[in-house]
Order: C-alpha cells, then structure tokens, then sequence
C-alpha cells in the first residue's frame, strides 16, 4: 500500500512541478475532491475538508486538488497549521485509511490535527486494527475519529459548514469562478504589464528613435481599459464579500485566498494604471508635435484678419440713432459685422483649447513657443471682442432709451387726454375709480420719466467712454450730436410731465371734493336706513312689559339707551346733509339726493319719537301697576290695619285696566297710519300676565273682607 501511494504522489508532483492554474485542472477542481470553505479552527489555522463518496477517488486528482488548494494561503497562514475533516460517512475505510497516509507526504509539515468523520455503527470493529492515535510520532500530526455530531468539540460550529451541521456557508462553483476570474486577471494584467513597459522604454530613448517608431508598437494586444475594468470589478466583489452576506442571509467569512487576493489585485492595478498612464502620455506627446505646426498657421490667420478687415468694419461704426427704427437699423448691422466675427472666433476658440491641451501635456522646449502663441491670440480676439461687446451695449442702450422715450411719450398723450375730458361720474365710486387711475397714469409717468432718465444717464456714460474705443479715429463731433440728442429728449419729457402734473393736481381736487359729497349723500341715506331698522326693531321686538317691577325698570333702562343710539344717528345724519349743502355750494352743482334725503330723515324721526314716548308710558305704567301690586301681595294677613283704605286696591285695578286698554291702542303718526306694537299674539301673551296679576290683587281683596276662620281641626 505504502509503495502504491508513493507512486501516486510522486505522479501528483510531475504534475504539478511548474505553478498550476485552475482553468488548466478545471474538471477536477469541478469534483470538489477537497476544498477551503473558509472556517479556522481554535488556533486560527485553516480547515481543510476532503468529503469522499460511495465511488471510487482518484488518489492523483486529490493529489492535484490538494496541491492546488495548499498554493492558495500565504506562508504566515500556513505557519498556523491546517486542520483537515476526512468525511468518511459515505466511503470505505480503506480510502479513508489512504487519505489520511496521504497527507503525510503531501503536507505532512502544515497538518496539526486530521478529523475523521465516521459512521455511527460501521467501523468499530476494523478501527481496532489501526490506530492512528498510536501512530502520531510517524505521521506528523494527530489523527480522531469522531462522529458528525461530535466535531464540535474540536471546532467551533460557526466554523463549520451545514454537512456537519455547522452555519458556515459554502458555495464551491462560486468560489471556483472567482478563482477563474481572479487568474485570468493576473495573466492578463502581467502579460499587459510586459508590453506597456516596452513601449514605454523605447518611447524613452530619443526623438529620432520615437520619429521612426511604427503606430503598431503602440497598440497593446490586450485593451488596457478592458483589463482595469475587470480588475477593478474583481476587486469589488472581492471588497464586498469581505463585508456583505451571503444569499441565504448567513454572515460569511472571507476565506484566506479572498484575503490574499485583494493585495495581489491591488498591486497589479496599481502597476496597470501606473503604465498606462506612461503609455497615454507617449501618445499625447506624439499628438501634440503633429498639432503644433498646424496650430502655428491657424493663429496667424485669425490674428491678419482680426487687425485687418475685421478691425476696419467696426471704425466705419460710431452713431446711435435718433429713434426705435435707426437704432434697429444699427444694430442689425452690427450684427452682420459680429456674424463674421463669430466665425474667427470660433476658430480662436478651437485653437485655443487646443493650445491648452498641448500645454498641459508639452515638454518643457515646448512651453514658451506655444504660451507666446496663446498670448498673441488670445490678445487680439480678447481686444476685438471687447470693441464688438461695446458696440453692441452701446446699440442696445440707445435702442432701450428710445423705447422707453417712446413709451413715455405715449402715456404723457394719454394722460393729457383724460384731463382734457370733464368729469361727469354717476356716483362716487365711478369717481374713486376715475381717481385711481389718474393716479396710477400719473405715477407711471414718474417712474417712466424715471426709467427715462437713468436709461439716458447709462447712455451718456458710455458714450464718454467711447473715446477709448475710437478705432484710431476722432468721434468728438459725432459723440456732441449723440449727447445733445439725449439731453434734449429728456429735458422735452421733464416739461411735458410738468405741465401734466399741473393739471392733474387741479383735477385731483375736484374729484376728491365730489368723492366726499356722493359719500356724505351715501352715508346720510345709510343714516335714513338705520333709522327705520331702529323702529322697525322697537315696533316688533320692544314687546315685553317685564314679569315684575324690577324686570320692567331693567327693560325701562333699556329703552333709553336704544334711544340714545337712535338720537345718535338721527345726528349724524343731519350733519351729512348739513355737509352735502357746502360741498354743492363748492363745486356749484345741486345734490340729487339729499333734496329728499331730509324730509325722510325727519319724518322716520318723528315716527320713532312717537314710537319710543308710547312705550316709555306703557313701561312705566307698568312699573307703577306691578309696585303696587307686589306691595299689597306681600303684606301679611294678620295685619288687616294695612289695609284700611280699599282705595288702594281700586286704584291697582284702574291702573290695570288702564294698561290693557293702552295695550289694545295702536300708535298714530302724523300722516294718519297707525302701527301696533308686536303681534296680536304677543299683546294677549302681555296682557294675559297683567290679568293674572289684577286676579291675584282682586283674591287678596276678598281674603281681607271676609277672612277664612281657623276650625281646630284644620
């Protein structure tokens, strides 16, 4: 057995004498005849677990697969030891017995502990033949046998995976196509490596060399982009499943040969991008000598025409017009002169970027020939471009001043026609509203003589500066006429608004003294209005003659105050009216209200004091009646010398039937009508209590005539 297996192994090493990659052992490594899932056991060192099924195992492919596995961790790793799970539940004894040989010679130095996963019941007997245990001392490492359910006693169970009934989760073609992805990247990148740097080391050697180098020396045979991507998304995911959980939910630990990838992945990156950035640089270098010569000959163009043609277009340039359509004329004009401008300018601006970009990336002999280059251009457009931005600010200001003089002109027109129109409102609120937009014209027009005059200023300053863009040429005489022509605008505008102002005050006066008369008129038949609600009311809610004196004087008390108010508005109206009279007298018109306004007022008022003196006499009628009555009722029986004189009852009977009666009286004004207090329902509701009260009066009358005697037995 023993010479079997040392074949096997020796075999194992031819095949993997020169560094194994996984694309090269794919199918086997498919086989998962060993794996790394990424638990440590107690001391920090790797499991390594070898599941053996019912079928036979090649001893070579797990060989390989264990060469392969045993390449991954780093050599401090290794340092810690492995401990390695042989599941046996599913295989003979025989295999497990040359597993576990095996491992003496593959790595007998790394191995510190062998787990072996048994059947409850099927090697207990043949175990007895073989111990490992007596064994140690040869193989290197310790040997248990140990069921599933009891591993955990040497290993944690969140270090294990669900097979023996661990939480760790483990998808061996997940980390089997990182492993491929991860390869691929690092032959890729270390083959791109290669060729970058020979580029960029001939690049190096001199300008005659570099001039007769071919394009393809510059063309890698890998795209370098499509390799950092790559890399760059392998190190992602790598980063991520160093942090993130699994699918399941399940937090995942980072095995040692995702641990040790990231380094090498950084590293290459780093390298990549380092000698790709030399390559792209080599390339802009060849760029920029073919683009300089021809940049030469563009700047120079732009530069001849810009001081020549384009220079003399803008001196034959000076006026500014003397209204909307000239300024208008001028600027479509200049606009012709800026559209052939734009067309150099376009031009400078190309050059210009790319005289930048050779700078950004030019040698040092370079530097000075293309920033005296840049210098020129960007002087002579940057100049011209100031004298087209003048122009066309000056045009612009002059063809808002017009407008604005325009419009100024218009409202002025307006304003001067509605003063010339007389007023002739139909009430007061026509005039409040003619009188709001006077003043609304009247204000528009100051801010518009306003807007005038700034606009004016603005156009004035920039003609004095115009000296400084004189193009070579004296416009002393054509900046008089432009500054004249201005000046005399507004000095034209300031009178008109004068003479408009003027009027406006005369008419505002006017208005406002008419605005007063039609209220006064308003207010003095809103004081009629008032009036009549105030008899209404006393006629049909001032019903109540109180339950009691104490009642009907609170309701006496009352009664005067409302008539205070009526008083109140009686005076103001006479007062509007009175008002209305000199108002008329002022503006020499006649009112058309209040002719009749003042006998109605007067009329109503006479009314309400009829009104009010018939209930001020049935309240305190009232009062004297109910006095009396409630003296008499609450005197005491026992006491007939209270009552001598029958009079008094008499006379509360009289007063009674004296209030009844005048309840039953309507009241009468002067023009004949009449009008009763109330409803017939609520006078009987009135009189009805001043019946119960004489009642009780008449009850207590008898009771002291003929006293009721007291039988004993009562």
């Amino acid at each position: 057995m023993c010479v079997w297996l040392g074949l096997r192994l020796e075999r194992a090493v031819e095949i993997n004498c020169s560094r194994m990659e996984a694309s090269v052992i794919l199918p086997i490594l498919k086989k998962k005849l060993a794996f790394l899932s990424g638990g440590k056991d107690r001391r920090s060192g790797l499991i390594l677990t070898i599941p053996l099924c019912l079928e036979q195992t090649s001893m070579d492919e797990l060989s390989v697969t264990l060469d392969y596995l045993l390449s991954i961790p780093s050599e401090k790793c290794k340092a810690r030891g492995f401990t390695v799970i042989v599941d046996g539940r599913k295989s003979q004894w025989n295999v497990v017995k040359t597993v576990v040989l095996m491992l003496q010679n593959v790595v007998p130095a790394e191995v510190s502990l062998v787990c072996v996963v048994k059947p409850d019941e099927f090697w207990d007997k043949k175990v007895t033949h073989f111990c490992f245990w007596k064994e140690k001392d040869r193989l290197g490492f310790e040997v248990i046998l140990v069921s599933a359910n009891k591993l955990t006693r040497y290993i944690e169970p969140c270090q294990l995976t669900e097979d023996f009934g661990g939480t760790l989760t483990y998808d061996h073609m997940d980390w089997l196509n990182k492993r491929l992805v991860f390869e691929k990247f690092t032959k890729e990148s270390t083959s791109l490596l290669d060729e970058l740097a020979l580029i960029n080391n001939g690049s190096d050697k001199g300008t005659q060399e570099k001039e007769r180098s071919v394009d393809l020396n510059f063309l890698p045979s890998v795209d370098p982009e499509m390799v950092l991507q790559t890399g760059h998304e392998l190190l992602s995911e790598l980063q991520q499943r160093r942090f993130n959980g699994s699918d399941g939910g399940v937090s995942w630990s980072p095995m040692d040969d995702e641990l040790l990838a990231q380094p090498q992945v950084m590293k290459l990156l780093d390298s990549l991008r380092e000698q790709y950035t030399r390559y792209q640089e080599v390339c802009r270098q060849r760029s920029k000598r073919t683009q300089l010569e021809e940049i030469q000959q563009k700047v120079m163009q732009v530069v001849n025409w810009l001081e020549g043609p384009g220079s003399e277009q803008l001196r034959t340039q000076w006026g500014i017009g003397d209204s909307i359509r000239a300024s208008q004329a001028l600027q479509q004009k200049h606009e012709e002169i800026e559209s052939q401008h734009s067309e150099w300018f376009a031009v400078y601006v190309e050059l210009n970027q790319q005289i930048a970009a050779l700078l950004n990336a030019g040698d040092e002999e370079d530097l000075v020939e293309l920033k005296a280059l840049q210098q020129q251009l960007s002087d002579v457009c940057y100049r011209q471009a100031s004298q087209l931005e003048f122009r066309q600010n000056l045009l612009q200001a002059a063809l808002e001043f017009h407008s604005v003089a325009q419009d100024l002109s218009q409202q002025l027109d307006g304003l001067l026609g509605m003063l010339c129109v007389d007023v002739a409102p139909a009430d007061g609120a026509s005039i409040q509203q003619t009188l709001k937009l006077l003043e609304e014209k009247l204000k528009s027009v100051d801010l518009g003589l306003q807007g005038l005059r700034e606009k004016g200023q603005s156009l004035l300053d920039q003609i004095s500066n115009q000296a400084s863009w004189a193009y070579g040429k004296d416009v002393t005489i054509e900046n008089k006429e432009n500054v004249d022509h201005i000046q005399g605008v507004m000095e034209d505008m300031q009178l008109r608004k004068q003479r408009c102002e003027d009027m406006v005050d005369v008419r505002r006066l006017k208005m406002l003294q008419m605005v007063q008369l039609f209220k006064c008129e308003e207010d003095a038949a809103q004081a009629v209005e008032w009036l009549s609600e105030l008899l209404d009311a006393l006629l049909k809610t001032h019903i109540r003659l109180g339950d009691d004196s104490q009642e009907t004087k609170v309701l006496l008390e009352k009664h005067r105050k409302f008539v205070d108010v009526a008083q109140s508005t009686y005076d103001y109206g006479r007062q509007l009216l009175q008002a209305t009279v000199v108002l008329c007298q002022s503006l020499r018109c006649t009112s058309r209200s209040s002719g009749d306004t003042l006998p109605r007022l007067n009329r109503v008022w006479k009314q309400f004091t009829l009104t009010s003196e018939e209930r001020v006499q049935r309240l305190e009628t009232a009062v004297a009646f109910h006095s009396s009555a409630e003296k008499i009722l609450q005197e005491c029986p026992e006491q007939p010398e209270a009552f001598n004189e029958m009079e008094q009852f008499d006379e509360i009977e009289a007063v009674g039937k004296s209030l009844l009666d005048r309840l039953t009286v309507p009241v009468v004004y002067p023009d004949g009508s009449e009008q009763y207090f109330g409803s017939p329902s609520d006078m009987a509701s009135a009189a009805e209590h001043i019946r119960e009260k004489m009642k009780l009066v008449s009850l207590k009358k008898q009771q002291l005539r003929q006293p009721e005697v007291t039988t004993p037995e009562s």
